[in-house]
């Protein structure tokens, strides 16, 4: 029962205690309630019903402040023209201008014109650029570039434009089994669909990162006749090497997969894997393990294998890309994407 519903049912309870009793006082002496607050409550049940006991918020609405048009006009046009600065930077400059509007004014007229974060003054540039044909300023070149190297480390704007167009490899300390001893997890998922693969091993070398490419991603991305292009890894002795002793920077080399590395001190930069690490975590290991004492790496896998099939194929996601579908059903789209791009360079001879 709500909030709002227990407050109706006093109220009901206020009048039929009153009516029981056939005593206004003694219902309000029972109830802890005034006369006044009895009949306000009869009065608004006899015109609206059970809708007029709903409480009505006491707040009294926010109008938005208006501006003079030249006022108005004159933030829009900062916005655009220096999309990097906050609401008291653009307040600041405009004073110098003669045109005096608070912070707060800013951002109002800001939040009328879908303006109040940076990202979205970026992309409104961009369109406007792009319906008008403008030059972009200094100030706007600086932003765009600002707002480029953001994406590049930030895991959620990630640049994939299809399947396969970059994969996201890393390695995940799962425990310690006895009999068996530390068990890794080696971890993949493609970046534009977010279909995971995971191998369990029992050492973090650079041979095990190797074999979860060739046993479990590039058969899989073969069999849909998508090809790998890039993947990204952390700096990890497992992934990084001499390129040309390093195992696993052979099999790149030996597959003509290009091998981007994140940044130093900067793990988020691999998000992707981060988040599945999570998910693997309290959806699969931490269940599996109340549930079952495994006494072989093979058991663990075959149930690993099994929480696989269920995430790429039935599990929804809610991400960028996916927006409540499978990853397998966002694969199949990316495979659909990379297909179209592959006819129009052939066309095109690129």
């Amino acid at each position: 029962m709500t909030t709002q519903e227990k407050l109706i049912k006093r109220k009901l309870s206020i009048l039929e205690l009153a009516e029981y009793l056939k005593n206004v006082s003694q219902a309000c002496k029972i109830n802890g309630v005034s006369r006044q607050h009895f009949y306000d409550i009869k009065k608004a049940y006899d015109e609206h019903g059970i809708e007029g006991l709903k409480e009505k918020s006491r707040r009294k609405p926010c109008h938005k402040n208006r501006v003079a048009p030249e006022v108005e006009e004159a933030v829009v046009k900062m916005a655009y023209e220096y999309p990097a600065y906050g609401q008291a930077r653009a307040a600041n400059e405009l004073r110098k201008n003669g045109i005096l509007v608070s912070s707060g004014g800013v951002r109002s007229i800001w939040l009328r014109h879908n303006l109040e974060t940076f990202k979205k003054r970026l992309a409104a540039l961009e369109e406007k650029s792009a319906k008008e044909g403008i030059v972009y300023t200094e100030a706007q070149i600086q932003a765009l570039e600002t707002a480029k190297r953001a994406r590049e480390s930030h895991p959620d704007e990630i640049e994939t434009e299809h399947s396969g167009y970059l994969i996201s490899q890393d390695t995940f300390y799962v425990g310690y089994m006895k009999g068996v001893g530390r068990i890794y997890q080696q971890t993949v998922v493609d970046t534009y669909s977010s279909v995971a693969f995971a191998k369990v091993y029992t050492g973090k070398i650079p041979v095990t990162a190797a074999d979860t490419l060739n046993d479990r991603v590039l058969p899989f991305f073969e069999e849909h006749c998508v090809p790998v292009l890039r993947v990204l890894t952390d700096r990890g002795t497992e992934f990084c090497g001499s390129p040309d002793k390093h195992p696993y920077e052979l099999y790149l080399q030996l597959n003509d997969i290009e091998h981007t590395k994140t940044k130093v001190k900067s793990p988020q930069t691999n998000g992707i894997c981060e988040r599945f690490h999570q998910t693997v975590l309290n959806e699969f290991y931490r269940v599996a393990f109340r549930r079952k004492l495994y006494q072989d790496l093979e058991t663990l896998q075959a149930d690993l294998d099994e929480f696989m099939n269920d995430y790429n194929n039935k599990r929804t996601h809610q991400g960028k890309r996916c927006k409540g579908r499978t990853p397998m059903e966002t694969f199949i789209e990316g495979k659909e994407l990379y297909s179209q791009k592959n006819i129009e360079k052939i066309k095109t001879g690129v």
